[in-house]
């Protein structure tokens, strides 16, 4: 249940003790002295219950939520900076007896924040601010990078990842109608799920490896086809670790039917779904498979926009895109404007790398948008085999007549037919 704290102003005494032990101030107290009282507990509102026990002030727990971040602070050293130091109790507005919270709410808090969808209300929230103090404007300069994030998971192959998916269906399956599994559940997949799957308790021939994917695959199918059955419980038929075990076994399986019984099949390698679309763990459905030059990694990819004018007296983060990692730099540039746009934040100039840069956007955002988009205008990387390998004909030596539509090998052989692409950006 959410009270509303009233924070009329920082106590005096924290005041006085504040200026004597920092009289030339330092980055927590110039938080409180330069933006005031930044979240209201109104703001939060709709993320807590009417009734039940009282919670925390958010508008305390969103600031100690950037200023931890700004520290690079773990939630117990945040409590305890929040029991403990005269800087943090200045900047959140308590009196220095105030006993501070248990580091658990931190946690709790930043669940609500997701669960509600509420997690840019802290970044918006500061950006309007400094909006408002003139740090940070519209028709100015910005710039826009990448960096990858890792997903929590463990990378797993194809044996590991059916084994594992199947696992965790029937853990929470276990949990959630256990009398239902029971009457299910075969004598042997005690052991056979009975511990996590991975490479080193996996047989060591890749004949019983694929052996054994079957065997899974046709466990998962029974699963699938006694839960989704109309007389299964409710909370089974809509079990979340059921409809990813169907969409996992739906990349990985086919069915394939042999007269009154069907089977299911292992897909070959060849005839699985781009990374962007492929499953990688069960314990994480969103993160994706992705390679960037000689860097690999499963989880996502997030840019970066950031004020650049070089009168502002400090660079500002204007827009932050998280999206899966095989997503292309270039994908990404018409969602920035549109946000930058509606937080009425739009540059004039906007500076890349190579990566965002195509001949359509680059006319496209001066057209469109009225922004003037710098970067890097390069020869494309070959990354084909033959390029990487030399031991075949890579894109650079083949001769393309584009007014005849002919392409020509080094060997002197033309071309039969040309197709256009109309959606191509490059």
């Amino acid at each position: 249940m959410l009270q509303i704290h009233e924070q009329p102003g920082i106590p005096p005494l924290t005041v006085a003790v504040a200026k004597a032990a920092f009289p030339n101030g330092n980055l927590v107290t110039a938080l409180r002295d330069e933006l005031g009282t930044v979240y209201s507990d109104e703001q939060f509102r709709d993320l807590f219950a009417e009734r039940g026990q009282p919670a925390e002030s958010p508008a305390m727990l969103a600031l100690v939520t950037i200023l931890q971040f700004v520290e690079g602070l773990t939630d117990r050293q945040a409590a305890d900076a929040v029991r403990g130091r005269i800087d943090w109790k200045y900047a959140l507005g308590l009196e220095l007896t105030d006993p501070g919270f248990h580091y658990s709410v931190l946690s709790e808090f930043r669940t609500r924040l997701v669960t509600g969808g509420a997690e840019e209300r802290l970044f918006t929230t500061l950006l309007q601010l400094f909006q408002a103090r003139g740090l940070v404007r519209a028709g100015g300069r910005q710039r826009t990078d990448s960096t990858h994030v890792l997903a929590t998971i463990r990378q797993l192959n194809r044996y590991e990842l059916v084994g594992e998916s199947l696992r965790n269906a029937l853990n929470q399956l276990a949990q959630l109608a256990p009398d239902w599994l029971k009457t299910v559940v075969r004598a042997d997949w005690y052991e056979r799920y009975g511990r996590r799957f991975d490479s080193f308790h996996l047989p060591e021939s890749r004949e019983k490896r694929h052996a054994l994917a079957q065997q899974i695959g046709a466990d998962g199918n029974w699963l699938m086809a006694q839960a989704f059955a109309a007389d299964a419980p409710t909370c089974v038929r809509s079990a979340q670790c059921l409809e990813a075990l169907r969409q996992i076994w739906i990349q990985q399986y086919y069915i394939e039917n042999a007269g009154a019984e069907s089977q299911v099949i292992l897909r070959s390698a060849d005839d699985l779904p781009p990374a962007k679309q492929r499953i990688c763990s069960p314990y994480d459905l969103d993160a994706r498979y992705a390679r960037h030059n000689d860097k690999e990694w499963i989880g996502f990819r997030t840019h970066f926009t950031e004020s650049c004018d070089p009168e502002a007296p400090i660079h500002l983060i204007t827009q932050v895109e998280t999206v899966s990692a095989p997503t292309q730099d270039i994908e990404v540039c018409a969602t920035i404007y549109a946000d930058l746009e509606s937080q009425n934040l739009k540059p004039q100039t906007h500076f890349v790398d190579a990566a965002y840069v195509s001949a359509n956007l680059l006319a496209n955002a001066a057209k469109a948008d009225g922004i003037e988009l710098v970067g890097p205008v390069t020869k494309l990387q070959d990354v084909s085999w033959q390029a990487r390998e030399q031991t075949g004909y890579e894109l650079a030596r083949f001769t393309i007549d584009w007014d005849n539509k002919l392409v020509t090998c080094p060997q002197g052989q033309s071309s039969h037919r040309w197709n256009e692409n109309a959606t191509d950006s490059t």
